[in-house]
């Protein structure tokens, strides 16, 4: 199988995750070591799709 890196939505570097061409995620929590940033993420295929959900600091109020 053909293995890739999937590649962080803000900065474009690789990420420690590899995926398949049949890999399937659902709110996976994706962490960039070179950036900083976790971001929560849907993936089919090769296509990323950025979950944007509520701030759970401001819901609490």
């Amino acid at each position: 199988m053909n293995m890739k890196w999937v590649l962080c939505p803000h900065c474009g570097n690789k990420t420690r995750v590899q995926i398949r061409g049949d890999t399937e995620l659902k709110h996976f929590p994706l962490y960039c070591p070179k950036c900083k940033t976790g971001t929560l993420i849907d993936l089919k295929g090769e296509h990323i799709t950025i979950i944007k959900e509520p701030d759970a600091k401001t819901q609490s109020r």
